[in-house]
């Protein structure tokens, strides 16, 4: 049964508030605060469902609930038996595949973004130049070209995400069962917020931080940045966002060389767009780009088909599209949960931190494009097709 958040969704939008306009103290309190209102949600119905299935383990199982391996209940029983987590434990490998289809499922921008679960490889090779993959030759003659030159080792050890798993004394008393099912919820979602915000508005190593779609790498030093916004989008039904998707279109097409310089072979982005917008935006643009056909039924549709989701770390006013597969985004190694040493504002809880390395950053600049939004402009005269195209600001 999939947990129902009271408080959290909202800690969580006052967090990435407070990471894009407050203070370093004001970021480490919203923190603070996001993570008491997950505990405490969590900590709420798993106690409910505790209560209302105490004595009935057979048909929790038929209905799918919480059914632990052998590895699993010794760890978790450990757990129990020790009075939370060892100096340094290592989640069981079940644990952790759960935990990563639990950060995944149910959350269209992560899924889009393509999460790769690389278990204990901690590097893998990648090549965002797929014409210098192969060469051609005589039959018999030497290798021609230098095909490791089109290729890139990216290490993931040296970015880690961090969880704090507070456990409250009484979430011991339920068993194994209910203190892993309390223990993974709540590292799913602390790592699904912290990857989401990482994998959108991340400020690079730097930082400790992935490089983030609103990022910009500058080629020559490797300094990120904001990304300049390309233009202004208005999603006026018609000619006006057609033109004005064509022109995002035809940017995240160019495909950008290690160099920095535009490679000959465009990218090919059909089907593979994915448009992100904060929440307060969605319903916005789903208006403007809404009309009414001459049977009186109500349509939105958007030219090129974008995969629309959204993200509370993108700004308000800003749209971001990236094309799917084109950002590098990993986890790997163990998941390691060891006992935290310093205090969180929780009451009759003990502390604990999960660790994962994870990395991410976008194959090229090009692979994700900023816009404004100007979606005040939209009135019922607007709901026709313009007798002229507008082109969109910039093309």
């Amino acid at each position: 049964m999939p947990i129902t958040f009271n408080n959290f969704e909202e800690k969580k939008q006052a967090f990435a508030d407070a990471t894009a306009n407050g203070t370093e103290e004001e970021q480490k309190q919203a923190l603070n605060n996001m993570l008491e209102a997950l505990a405490n949600d969590t900590r709420g119905q798993v106690l409910n469902e505790v209560n209302a299935h105490m004595n009935d383990n057979l048909a929790l199982q038929s209905r799918g609930q919480n059914v632990l391996t052998n590895e699993e209940t010794s760890f978790f029983n450990a757990v129990i038996e020790e009075g939370g987590f060892k100096e340094k434990d290592t989640l069981p490998k079940t644990t952790q595949e759960r935990i990563f289809e639990g950060i995944v499922n149910d959350f269209p921008l992560l899924q889009a973004i393509g999460i790769q679960n690389l278990g204990a490889v901690t590097e893998f090779i990648y090549s965002n130049d797929p014409t210098g993959q192969s060469v051609w030759g005589d039959l018999f003659g030497g290798i021609q070209g230098q095909l490791n030159a089109t290729f890139r080792k990216e290490k993931i050890t040296q970015l880690k995400l961090t969880a704090f798993v507070p456990i409250a004394k009484d979430m011991l008393k339920l068993g194994p069962a209910w203190v892993e099912r309390y223990v993974r919820t709540i590292i799913v979602e602390a790592m699904r917020a912290g990857l989401e915000r990482g994998y959108v508005a991340g400020r690079g190593s730097a930082q400790s931080e992935p490089i983030g779609l609103l990022k910009e790498v500058d080629a020559d030093t490797g300094a990120v940045t904001d990304k300049t916004s390309e233009g202004t989008l208005t999603f006026k039904p018609g000619r006006t966002t057609i033109n004005e998707l064509k022109g995002v279109v035809k940017k995240l097409s160019e495909r950008l060389k290690h160099d920095g310089e535009v490679a000959d072979r465009p990218r090919n982005v059909a089907g593979r767009i994915v448009m992100v917008t904060n929440p307060f935006d969605t319903f916005d643009i789903q208006a403007n780009a809404t009309v009414q056909t001459a049977s009186g039924v109500y349509t939105t549709n958007l030219p090129f088909n974008p995969i629309m989701t959204e993200s509370v770390f993108v700004p308000q006013g800003k749209v971001l599209f990236f094309v799917r597969g084109e950002y590098i985004a990993a986890v790997g190694g163990g998941v390691e949960v060891k006992r935290y040493t310093e205090t969180l504002a929780l009451d009759d809880a003990d502390v604990f931190i999960a660790k994962q390395y994870a990395t991410g950053k976008p194959k090229d600049n090009n692979a994700a494009q900023v816009y404004d939004l100007n979606l005040d402009i939209a009135n019922d005269d607007d709901n026709t097709e313009p007798t002229e195209p507008e082109a969109p600001e910039g093309a």
